[in-house]
């Protein structure tokens, strides 16, 4: 937790996890709460946010923490073609967490978690049902630690929602929390003349994710230069890159995606055409 620069706020949150888990036997055994809520191991967290903001080293933090070791699972490490694969590598996820006594964190935990299909028609749209389906009875029964982090929470299913116990945003660093990350990603040890107070309010809307790019890229800059030290304007124009990216993918036309309902026999031919190529 120590290694973590985050908004107050957001920290002190993660503490409040830690402690679910540290002083679960004394709240419950020594202060009563054995005899007036259900005692059980289950504790699923998600954290949610803008990307590069910590939610994935704060996974880390928490399996430290409780002194576990931690299996990420990604949607694309499970996800498979074939009708039935998802749902069986997801238990598959479960029973190794479960099996090696460690915390399980699905990273970008909206490619699984979102909308259940209402009207389904298709295969493929089974198959979707299927795995929410085989992912909600695996969180009722299973009893230990669970984290989620997601960019987009907004997908959710509103059965998954219920199903969690505390839910942490990730906010972009504050001005505070941007002084500490330069100082943190600037090396002691390089030579420069950046000034850190001059960025503070330049680096507004930079994530910690940006925020260690920019000083690694601005380092890069100077050495091609053939510059021997790092330029307060090596770093400013590495900001100003990153800045205008992110505000050009804010502003990006939206595409307007049409639906097309297929038979059977069309997605399996698809799929075969595929698999030859």
């Amino acid at each position: 937790m120590s290694d973590l620069i985050l908004p107050i706020k957001t920290k002190a949150e993660l503490k409040r996890v830690i402690a679910l888990r540290q002083f679960q036997k004394e709240v419950f055994d020594n202060w009563g709460f054995a005899a007036t809520h259900k005692y059980d191991n289950k504790m699923i967290i998600n954290l949610y946010g803008e990307p590069g903001t910590g939610k994935t080293m704060a996974a880390h933090a928490i399996a430290h923490a409780v002194g576990r070791p931690l299996v990420i699972v990604n949607y694309g490490d499970i996800e498979s073609k074939y009708v039935g694969e998802t749902p069986k590598n997801i238990q598959a996820a479960f029973e190794f967490a479960k099996n090696n006594n460690a915390v399980l964190f699905f990273d970008e935990a909206d490619a699984i978690l979102s909308r259940r299909v209402t009207n389904m028609s298709s295969a493929t749209d089974t198959s979707v049902n299927q795995t929410r389906s085989v992912m909600l009875t695996l969180l009722n029964d299973y009893n230990d630690t669970v984290i989620f982090a997601t960019n987009f929470i907004s997908n959710y299913d509103s059965a998954f929602m219920r199903r969690i116990l505390m839910h942490i945003e990730f906010i972009l660093p504050d001005a505070d929390t941007r002084r500490m990350l330069f100082k943190q990603y600037i090396p002691r040890q390089l030579p420069h003349q950046i000034d850190i107070e001059k960025l503070i309010g330049f680096s507004d809307g930079l994530s910690g994710s940006d925020i260690a790019n920019a000083v690694l890229l601005a380092a890069f800059s100077a050495k091609s230069d053939g510059c021997d030290f790092v330029s307060h304007q090596n770093i400013e124009s590495k900001i100003q890159s990153i800045l205008a990216s992110k505000h050009a993918n804010d502003n990006r036309p939206q595409v307007e995606v049409k639906k097309r309902i297929v038979s059977e026999a069309y997605a399996q031919s698809q799929i075969q055409q595929g698999e030859k190529l």
